[in-house]
């Protein structure tokens, strides 16, 4: 044996007696340890057990708040991490404070809140022994492990993400752009368990800001109510909960708990990323469908224009009722306007709004939803600072930002077209015919000028979306339509209303 070997087994062997000693320190000293101490001990125990990237993810932020007779009380910042100990580590936990706090038989684990948390209360101990004899007659015989006395975590339990309680389908504003979205999801909320599925899956997409969030999680406010067990997740917590459970290696416990639920809603699918993750997302979709689950998704575009998801998925989805919300049209835009405002005077009773001015912010901000509300705020700032009335100059003022950098509604001649046809009574067939009769060559020659002014495309090109006409009687008709609203008053309103209703 050389020397660095003999060097190596003397470190070692003092090691080992260095343990002994404070082990048998730790065992003469167990009545007199602060519960403080005692969680330390805890701490550093599941850290050496669990390793460092386990004990980050769930016990980093788990905290003692109080011990009390034989109950220590312990904390977390979320209901997530609450729910998930309690379904995977309490019993550990509770064995290993039992070890260090002798006469531990339950825990309480709570999520605290931003307010001051109380002082650690320290339950009655024995008092000190004077030899290790007494200390082991003054322990009292170890409890059984006990589930926590918080209340009780059903096996089927899954934390998803929170719901917005102000979401319901009462405060959900119906118009001709939701109307078939709105009647579908509360058709699926309001289904009875014994009915079968009227559409499964229910596949809602929109653009941001148009309700199709508000909508999801009313279907899951609705299902609540009716007993049945449903399930809210964000693409972004379904894939965060997927990886922690292969993480903490119980990927199988939340497969079966993901699928014991009755409804599953799942908002922003478009953001779900990996083919791990989508292929669990796969199967937890057929499982659920294929065993009478309902499952509702939302996403900013239809399952056939999300490139990035797996095709099975796609597939899947789009077997169900794929239905579009639409952009906000202007009577709904006032519905939602007033709404808004009537909060907004729960809270500041002088803010008053004239209709005009309400049918004016309708017009102006036609993006989202959000923008009105954020044009709402903007009155009630200029109206509160101000102290004046509100006059259509405020609310020019007020709402500037929300519309001096909107681009102009890049219109088609297809729009432009149906429209015109629409308005002269028409059909589009005959804008593009042969016909020459008066009740058609006028339409036609309206719509062509319109096509030239509003359009970017040249006059052959017109020409060739006009029926293949040739580009000098685009020319003819668009001269002969900007002599006509010279003179024309008549034909000069009838275009300036095609204007408008063409860049709505």
């Amino acid at each position: 044996m050389n020397s660095s070997e003999r060097l190596t087994l003397s470190a070692a062997a003092q090691n080992s007696k260095n343990l002994a000693v404070a082990d048998l320190s730790t065992s003469l000293g167990d009545a007199a340890i602060t519960p403080a101490a005692a969680w330390d001990r805890v701490k550093r125990r599941l850290r050496a057990e669990y390793g460092e990237d386990v004990f980050s993810s769930w016990f980093a932020r788990l905290e003692l708040d109080a011990v009390a007779d034989d109950t220590v009380s312990l904390s977390v910042p979320t209901r997530f991490l609450r729910s998930w100990i309690q379904a995977h580590y309490i019993d550990k936990i509770l064995g290993l404070l039992s070890a260090e706090l002798p006469g531990t038989a339950h825990i309480t684990l709570n999520v605290r809140t931003a307010a001051a948390r109380p002082p650690i209360v320290i339950r009655e101990t024995a008092p000190c022994a004077k030899n290790p004899a007494e200390v082991v007659a003054a322990k009292p015989a170890m409890a059984p492990f006990l589930r926590a006395l918080e209340a009780p975590v059903r096996e089927d339990d899954l934390a998803g993400s929170p719901l917005d309680r102000r979401m319901s389908f009462e405060a959900y504003y119906v118009g001709r752009s939701n109307a078939l979205a709105h009647a579908a999801a509360l058709q699926v909320a309001k289904s009875a368990p014994s009915e079968p599925l009227p559409y499964n899956p229910l596949f809602i997409h929109a653009s941001v800001g148009l309700g199709k969030s508000h909508l999801i999680q009313a279907i899951a406010h609705q299902a609540e109510t009716q007993g049945k067990r449903a399930l809210y997740l964000t693409a972004e917590r379904f894939m965060y909960g997927f990886v922690a459970a292969l993480k903490a290696q119980t990927a199988i416990q939340f497969k079966e708990k993901l699928r014991a639920i009755d409804i599953l809603v799942i908002d922003d699918l478009q953001f779900l990323a990996g083919k791990s993750i989508q292929q669990e997302f796969c199967h937890t979709l057929n499982a659920l469908i294929d065993g009478g689950k309902q499952v509702v998704v939302a996403a900013d575009r239809p399952p056939a224009d999300l490139e990035t998801l797996d095709e099975r998925v796609r597939s899947r989805l789009s077997g169900g009722l794929v239905v579009e919300i639409g952009a906000l049209d202007e009577e709904l835009r006032v519905k939602i306007l007033k709404s808004r405002i009537e909060a907004a005077r729960s809270h500041h009773a002088n803010f008053d709004v004239p209709d005009t001015v309400v049918a004016y912010v309708a017009h102006q901000v036609s993006t989202n939803g959000r923008d009105l509300d954020g044009a709402v705020n903007r009155l009630l700032a200029h109206s509160a600072l101000s102290g004046s009335g509100m006059s259509l100059e405020t609310a020019e003022a007020a709402i500037r930002d929300l519309v001096k950098n909107r681009e102009p509604r890049r219109v088609k001649i297809e729009d432009i077209q149906r429209i015109v046809a629409k308005h002269y009574n028409v059909s589009r067939a005959d804008i593009l015919s042969l016909r020459r009769t008066a009740t058609v060559v006028k339409p036609r020659q309206v719509a062509m000028y319109l096509a030239k002014s509003l359009t970017p495309r040249s006059l052959p090109e017109i020409g060739r979306r006009f029926g293949g006409r040739d580009h000098t009687t685009v020319l003819h008709a668009v001269r002969k339509i900007e002599g006509l609203v010279g003179r024309d008053s008549g034909l000069a309103e009838e275009v300036d209303l095609l204007r408008r209703l063409l860049s709505e």
